[in-house]
């Protein structure tokens, strides 16, 4: 794993964790945003994306979300080959409520994480 992937890490995996935490209280809204926001924060590690993406997969299977698990199949596979060489549209949050090629603004606090990273 590159750098950038290993100091980015823990900061994915606090949304992740934030993400199942508001799963387990019922708040799905919540813990789609906390899986958007890893997805943002991981986006420019392969291993993190697909990650995400595996993540999100497996939250709209739970969820009975169909047409969201259905997008999360494409987006594994974009992940997988698109990340390594920096085909990815930075801040863009994973969902399939925005197409995958859409660059987003960051927000501020994610910012801030991906720059101590890349550092």
């Amino acid at each position: 794993m590159n750098t950038f992937a290993t100091r980015i890490k823990p900061k994915v995996q606090t949304e992740l964790a934030a993400a199942d935490v508001a799963e387990a209280r019922g708040e799905f809204y919540t813990a789609f945003q906390r899986l958007e926001r890893a997805h943002v924060l991981g986006q420019s590690s392969t291993v993190e994306h697909v990650r995400i993406h595996w993540r999100m997969f497996r939250f709209a299977l739970r969820n009975r979300l169909h047409r969201q698990a259905a997008g999360q199949v494409w987006r594994l596979v974009a992940a997988s080959l698109f990340t390594a060489p920096g085909l990815v549209p930075e801040g863009n949050t994973g969902g399939t409520d925005v197409s995958g090629l859409r660059r987003l603004p960051v927000p501020k606090d994610l910012k801030q994480a991906l720059d101590a990273a890349r550092a």
